[in-house]
């Protein structure tokens, strides 16, 4: 029987990984079904890490979401709540993030446009009104000033009379990444890994249910690393933080079982299948085999996916439904246990809430029409995702391998391997396109003559700011200023001796320290990172 011609010589995933024309039993030959795959909920959770998954609990959906001022995104959290979401995830604006109050020059013109402002503590009272800290799961993507929001939540919590027992979610708390994709950093490595330890003990024994770090392989994927690169260096930075807490004097199945992951989801289908459950095999092997971890527990790779907001275009964004849909899908398919599904409009603007309503309900399509949630792990057993799985795995323990050789990822952060990686990965993504190698809706083929956005886009309004601004101004005239600064020296003497710096910086911010104010004084002990260039 003579082989028609193909569309392409060769067919490859994102990553490289050549795709064959078929699949067969003996692509499987070397598959031990009781070790790779194995049972759900069961090492090495290939399969799940909950033995009904879906069947029991359909994953959270949590809408990432929060810009302007803390009132306007309270409206937006209640809005999602009514129509359906069953957690919140926080977005905060630069300043925020970069540990710059709104009234500070290096905040001018950014002041609520990417995530809403928090000042202090009286905006996380605002940001949280009437919703019941201790019947809804928070997750804030926050990593250089992770530990002042999380006091700051702490701290609203204990004036509400809420038990921190009583309290679940996850602060992001990752800052390796910021370093080699992100830049959102403050400090230096190494005291940024000293504020992690802590943050990860003082939950340890305060907070319990609370998931301590997002260990984030999602702003690796956006600044344009290959699927299996993101699930390397994610994994390589969760080794490194492992380490950091083990030094430290903690025991690895103290905080490991609070460990959660971020990835993220494009729209190569199988690919992103197959990263999620390599994701897991991994992540079990690793925990059980290098660090020793005992618990069961700290074997499960537990993991929140967002689609993607780099795959999105402002050209047709009308497609970006349909892209979310798929990513979304394979999300789903792939394990997650929680999920956010970009709106349509975010190539060009911050969501609407028309746009956030279509996204959210593209979840509850899935969970409630599609039938895929009945059945654990659907596509477990097929020849092509099974391969593609264990493909997947190899390259990405390479990619680890090399990285220990390189004596471990501060060193190849140091020497900015990392960076450089992914630098040529997004410049190899670009040319593919430009080729049209890579065929993207509506940008390089199935164009329009005539563009046109049929719905309304939404902005901050421009008063954003100078509202904040005052608001911090009038909270700053009526604080106690001597309380204050007693409160900031003892967060400086307790940085300076290398103390737990939460319980002084919880009574920082019920004092109504601000977050600016605390960053600045952490700063004058630990001094800030400068980027260092590399070509």
């Amino acid at each position: 029987m003579s082989k028609k011609k193909e569309r392409k010589e060769k067919f490859v995933t994102p990553s490289g990984l050549e795709i064959k024309r078929i699949y067969k039993p003996e692509d499987l030959s070397q598959f031990d079904p009781s070790q790779q795959l194995g049972e759900s909920g069961e090492y090495p959770f290939t399969r799940g890490v909950y033995s009904t998954m879906y069947r029991g609990k359909l994953w959270t959906m949590r809408q990432y979401a929060g810009f302007g001022t803390a009132e306007e995104s309270n409206q937006r959290y209640r809005y999602l709540l009514s129509q359906g979401q069953t957690g919140l995830s926080v977005a905060f604006d630069l300043p925020t993030q970069l540990g710059f109050d709104s009234d500070q020059s290096q905040a001018q013109g950014e002041v609520g446009k990417v995530g809403v402002s928090i000042d202090t503590l009286q905006d996380m009272e605002v940001l949280f009104d009437r919703i019941p800290l201790d019947e809804v799961s928070v997750s804030m993507t926050i990593n250089a000033t992770a530990a002042v929001i999380l006091a700051m939540y702490l701290a609203l919590a204990r004036k509400r009379n809420i038990s921190w027992d009583k309290l679940s979610g996850t602060i992001q708390n990752d800052l390796l990444k910021e370093y080699i994709a992100r830049g959102t950093y403050i400090y230096p490595p190494h005291p940024s890994l000293k504020i992690i330890t802590d943050l990860l003990s003082f939950c340890h024994s305060q907070v319990p249910h609370w998931n301590t770090m997002s260990i984030s392989g999602y702003h690796i994927r956006e600044a344009g690393a290959t699927a299996v690169q993101e699930l390397a260096f994610t994994l390589a930075n969760a080794a490194t933080y492992i380490q950091a807490a083990l030094d430290a004097g903690l025991e690895v199945d103290q905080f490991a079982p609070r460990l959660s992951f971020f990835l993220s989801a494009h729209n190569n289908f199988f690919e992103e299948v197959a990263k999620f459950r390599a994701a897991r095999r991994l992540w079990s092997h690793l925990v059980r085999e290098k660090f020793q971890a005992k618990n069961p527990r700290s074997w499960k790779f537990r993991f929140h996916t967002q689609t993607s907001g780099a795959t999105l275009t402002s050209q047709q964004p009308e497609n970006n439904v349909v892209r979310v849909a798929l990513q979304a899908l394979a999300s789903v398919l792939g394990g997650t246990q929680s999920l956010h599904t970009n709106s349509r409009d975010e190539a060009l603007s911050l969501p609407s809430q028309e746009s956030a309503r279509i996204a959210l309900r593209t979840q509850q399509i899935i969970a409630h029409e599609s039938g895929v949630p009945d059945t654990v792990d659907p596509l477990g057993g097929s020849y092509f995702l099974e391969t593609l799985t264990n493909r997947v795995e190899q390259e990405v323990k390479r990619y680890l391998k090399k990285i220990e050789d390189m004596g471990g990822m501060l060193q190849a952060i140091q020497k900015g391997f990392i960076q450089k990686e992914i630098q040529e990965s997004a410049y190899a993504y670009q040319k593919e396109v430009e080729k049209k190698n890579m065929i993207v809706v509506g940008v390089n083929q199935y164009r329009d003559e005539e563009e046109k956005t049929f719905f309304k886009l939404h902005y901050p309004p421009e008063e954003v700011e100078k509202s904040q601004v005052e608001k911090l101004q009038r909270i700053k005239n009526n604080r106690t200023e001597k309380e204050v600064q007693s409160k900031l020296h003892d967060l400086k003497k307790a940085a300076m001796e290398e103390e737990n710096l939460l319980p002084p910086m919880i009574e920082a911010v019920e004092s109504m320290a601000t977050l600016g104010e605390i960053s600045s004084v952490l700063k004058e002990v630990y001094g800030t990172f400068q980027e260092t260039l590399y070509i």
